[in-house]
């Protein structure tokens, strides 16, 4: 049985947007947070004397990472070669660099020959032995299809059909590779690619192109025992017999990952067995607040009130709130700001709800033919603004519609609604005035 850690998508030097240089260190503190998810993982491999270690691909966000990045991952990584245990570094798509002749970052690791460290480039069956025993990781790293769209037999085809024959090929390829495999030895297929049924987490937007995916019949064969994947970023296991799972990414790269878990794998292979459990790592928390203050009377009040009962401690925060122009004044932000000082970083984005980006009215378009009454119904429905006076002003509006004497000077009397009349239309006016108001000082910010 071979015990072993399984991580991968650890992209050294992402999302430092949101830290900030740590004046003790030099380094940037979103940067040190990466770094302690992955010595976290390598910590915990070490305690639990794992035999085999083994990344699925995506060290770097890219394939010229800075120095003091690819300083850090070969200090954690040499943490595993120093205790004898063998390692495989799979090559990634952001490991792969595009243009010349290509390379990989990870590519220094083979060409010094670094002891218990094996470099992943290509489709191949590395027999590696460990602590507990002889094991076969089959690599599969990620493959660009530009190899073949350079080629004449694809001139006229489409992407998808260059992808369908990617496929085609890779297909052939691994299964001259499963035929050479020793059938008596535990056997893993490391793989940074996209499997058909997997669920794309932040790499769909870190990604540069459009890959395509591998039909999961092709990783779900018996000669292997456990198919660790690289690539997307959210754990998830895809198939369990044998096991076909993306332990995800170490640590989480923007708001599009808020409420995944990060971590790794732990797990127990032996030749047609496999037990596994997913860890988890002390990622840093992303929160959003959301608030739509465009109806309410106090909206600095309610955006604290939301605030307030947000777990910000610690967090990577944003506070999206929706408010109308003529609100903002409201809006205390060295408040607010001093509020959140708890956050590790925070954002505050407002939206401004424009009175000219409403839409029209549903059933008043030229050929409406509504009832005039039920016509003034639906308008002061669009108009939250106006929803005090909507009682007043129907009755109003039914005064004036039915009614055959003049209100203003029947004799038998129409004093009381007369009066009611002329507060709410007076009452209406100042509205329209001030809203005609706003509408101008909001032209003239486009003028």
């Amino acid at each position: 049985m071979v015990r072993l850690l399984h991580l991968s998508d650890i992209h050294l030097g992402s999302g430092l947007s949101h830290g900030r240089v740590n004046p003790a260190t030099g380094f940037n503190t979103r940067f040190e947070d990466f770094v302690g998810c992955l010595a976290e993982a390598i910590d915990r491999g070490l305690h639990e004397q794992v035999d085999l270690a083994i990344f699925g691909g995506d060290a770097f966000p890219t394939a010229t990472p800075e120095p003091a990045h690819q300083e850090e991952f070969a200090r954690q990584f040499k943490r595993l070669a120093d205790a004898g245990i063998p390692t495989v570094l799979l090559v990634g798509n952001h490991d792969l660099f595009g243009r010349g002749v290509g390379g990989a970052s990870l590519n220094i690791y083979s060409a010094l020959q670094v002891p218990n460290i094996v470099v992943g480039a290509r489709l191949k069956t590395h027999s590696l032995q460990t602590r507990s025993g002889p094991v076969q990781v089959l690599t599969m790293p990620w493959i660009n299809r530009s190899a073949l769209l350079t080629r004449e037999e694809t001139r006229n085809l489409s992407l998808e059909q260059v992808d369908l024959m990617l496929v085609d090929r890779m297909k052939l390829a691994l299964e001259a590779e499963i035929r050479r495999l020793d059938p008596h030895i535990p056997t893993i297929l490391l793989g940074h690619l996209m499997a058909e049924n997997a669920v794309f987490g932040a790499e769909r937007h870190l990604a540069v192109g459009r890959g395509f995916s591998i039909p999961l019949y092709m990783l779900a064969r018996t000669e292997f025992d456990y198919v660790a994947l690289g690539h997307v970023h959210r754990h998830q296991v895809l198939c369990e017999d044998p096991p076909i799972i993306y332990p995800g990414s170490i640590e989480r790269v923007d708001f599009g990952e808020e409420k995944e878990q990060k971590g790794f794998i732990l797990a127990e292979v032996e030749r047609g067995r496999c037990r596994y459990e997913f860890v988890s790592v002390a990622a840093r928390a992303f929160r959003t607040i959301q608030a739509n203050l465009s109806d309410s009377e106090q909206p600095h009040r309610d955006l604290v009130q939301a605030i307030e009962k947000a777990k910000i401690q610690g967090a990577i925060v944003r506070v999206l709130y929706r408010i109308h122009p003529h609100q903002s004044p409201l809006i205390d932000t060295p408040s607010l700001r001093h509020l959140l000082e708890p956050a590790f970083a925070f954002q505050l984005q407002p939206e401004m709800v424009s009175q000219l980006s409403q839409p029209r009215v549903p059933g008043l378009g030229e050929s409406c033919a509504l009832d005039p009454i039920d016509a003034l119904g639906q308008y002061l429905d669009s108009r939250p603004e106006l929803k005090n006076l909507r009682t007043e002003l129907l009755q109003a509006a039914e005064l004036l519609l039915h009614s055959d004497a003049d209100p203003l000077f029947d004799p038998n009397g129409f004093e009381e609604d007369t009066d009611v009349l002329v507060e709410t239309t007076q009452a209406a006016l100042h509205l329209l005035e001030r809203e005609e108001a706003v509408r101008t000082d909001q032209l003239g910010l486009f003028s």
